[in-house]
Parts: structure tokens; C-alpha cells; sequence
């Protein structure tokens, strides 16, 4: 484990977790034009299968077997199962709505993280945090708005996403001790792309065009690369100084949503992120007040 205490690793940890957030975006970007002509588990299985395939041209020369081999062989397959459903759920839930809605959703993962902490780590909860939590999932419904009229139920699916995804975010955390992050991005995405193979061909359709091919192929890279650097952070700076960079990602969301889709976000939506945002920002605080 490197020394994440120094201000030079914690600057690289920083840099590393914006840039996967970057890249995350532009998956989100891609998966929601590449639905609107393919079927959601195709496009799914095609992001893992370029991941992997592209990962094992890099990595393999250099790593050799020890890319795959592991004393945690169920972590990996739990999380490649999480992977899977976390993909699967946004790709489908991009299909009705913006980027910037899914992502202000997904800022409830520190939220979904702190009370999962209870019973997963034995953590208590102070008044002050449990204030925090309540105050957050308050602003993801003034962000989903069940009365009104902008609500979709795909919203609810973004909401399951987040859950899966902080489970799978502590996960992370925990492997990050254990084994490389080459390895941690690599075996969930190999058991991801054999488990959804024989889903996704038979319901296969060929994309058409170059720029749908390589759209679907650029998946991948940034899928891999992403999660890498992801893995990559936690190695250099403690989760509670890389989390609250989580945050730019509604701001890479909702410009790429603009360009590419003509998504302009909803007033309600940029009141109901900045309480989920402030919440977690108090978490964080918390966190990192820690003895």
C-alpha cells in the first residue's frame, strides 16, 4: 500500500478518481445513443467484451497470469455479478432519462455508503449523520419527484443502481489492500462478458455503420480504463479525500447532455443535487474528522 498520507499521492488520487469520472461519463454518453439502435443487453455485452478483449492486449504482456490469479476469487465473481446488473440497469434507465438526472441520482451512493456502514462494519451513527442521511435521500426526492410530472419509474432503477453500486464501491475499497487494480478492473469484467454471452446472442443485432462499431469498441476503453484508474486512486489517497469528486461528474453529465442530446435539466433537478451533494460533503467532513 502506497503512503496515502503524503499531499503528492493524495493529489494523484484526486487526478486519477476526476479522470474516471471523465470516463464514466463518456459511458454513459455513448451507452444512451448506442440503445436507441440496439438492444440494451447487446450493447451491454458488447462494453464488456471490447473492455476485456482491449484490457487483455495491454495487460496480458506485461502481467502475464498474475492478472487473473487472486485469493478472492468470490469477491470478484459477486462483484463481475454486480457489475453486470449496475450496467444493465443505467444502459436500460438512459433509454428515458437525462444524463444528469442518473447522474444526481448516483450522488446518493456516500448517503447509501454511511448507512450501510452500520451493519456491514459495526459503525454507529451519530445524530449529526443520521440529520445528514435524511437530509440527502430528501433531496433525491425532490431530484425523482414522485407527484410530478416529469417522474419516470426508470428513476427507481437508477435509485437500485446506486444501491448496488456503493456495496460494490465498498468492495473496491476493501480488494484495493489485496490485489493490483488491474486485477480488480480485469476478472469482473471477463465474468461480466462470458455471463451475459448467451443473453446477449440471442438477442443479437449486428450495429450498423462504422461509427456505431466504434462507439460501441470506445465502451470498453473507457470502461476499462475507468474502473482501472478508480482502483488506481484508492491505492494513493484514502476514500475519504477521492468521494467528494464524485460530484463533478453532474457537471461533465449535463454538458454532455446538452451537446450531444439537447438535455436541458430541470430547475428542481440542480436544487435536489446540491442538498444530496451537501449532504455528502457533511459525510465526508465526518469521515475524515475521524480519529
Amino acid at each position: 500500500m502506497l503512503h496515502a498520507d503524503s499531499a503528492r499521492n493524495r493529489l494523484i488520487g484526486i487526478g486519477l478518481v476526476s479522470l474516471a469520472y471523465l470516463l464514466f461519463t463518456f459511458i454513459d454518453g455513448s451507452a444512451k445513443w448506442l440503445v436507441a439502435s440496439l438492444p440494451v443487453i447487446v450493447v451491454v455485452w458488447l462494453r464488456f467484451v471490447s473492455h476485456v478483449l482491449l484490457a487483455s492486449l495491454v495487460l496480458f504482456p506485461l502481467r502475464g497470469l498474475a492478472l487473473v490469479r487472486t485469493r478472492h476469487l468470490r469477491w470478484h465473481l459477486l462483484r463481475a455479478l454486480m457489475l453486470m446488473a449496475m450496467t444493465g440497469i443505467n444502459f436500460w434507465a438512459l433509454q428515458y432519462l437525462q444524463l444528469a438526472v442518473t447522474s444526481s441520482i448516483f450522488f446518493a451512493v456516500p448517503i447509501i455508503i454511511a448507512l450501510a456502514a452500520a451493519p456491514l462494519l459495526g459503525e454507529r451513527l451519530d445524530a449529526g449523520r443520521w440529520i445528514a442521511v435524511a437530509v440527502g435521500f430528501a433531496g433525491v426526492l425532490v431530484i425523482v419527484n414522485p407527484a410530478g410530472a416529469g417522474f419516470h419509474p426508470a428513476m427507481l432503477l437508477s435509485i437500485l443502481n446506486a444501491v448496488i453500486y456503493a456495496l460494490f464501491n465498498l468492495m473496491t475499497r476493501r480488494l484495493a489492500a489485496y490485489d493490483s487494480p488491474e486485477t480488480i478492473q480485469f476478472l469482473p469484467a471477463l465474468g461480466a462478458a462470458i455471463g451475459l454471452a448467451p443473453f446477449a446472442l440471442a438477442a443479437w443485432e449486428w450495429p450498423q455503420g462504422w461509427l456505431v462499431w466504434t462507439v460501441a469498441c470506445l465502451l470498453g476503453v473507457w470502461g476499462g480504463l475507468g474502473h482501472y484508474f478508480l482502483a488506481l486512486a484508492h491505492r494513493y489517497a484514502p476514500a475519504t479525500v477521492i468521494a467528494p469528486f464524485l460530484y463533478q461528474q453532474v457537471l461533465y453529465m449535463a454538458l454532455l447532455g446538452f451537446l450531444v442530446f439537447g438535455d436541458v435539466p430541470a430547475a428542481s433537478l440542480w436544487t435536489g443535487a446540491a442538498v444530496v451533494v451537501a449532504s455528502g460533503l457533511y459525510l465526508f467532513a465526518r469521515e475524515r474528522a475521524r480519529p
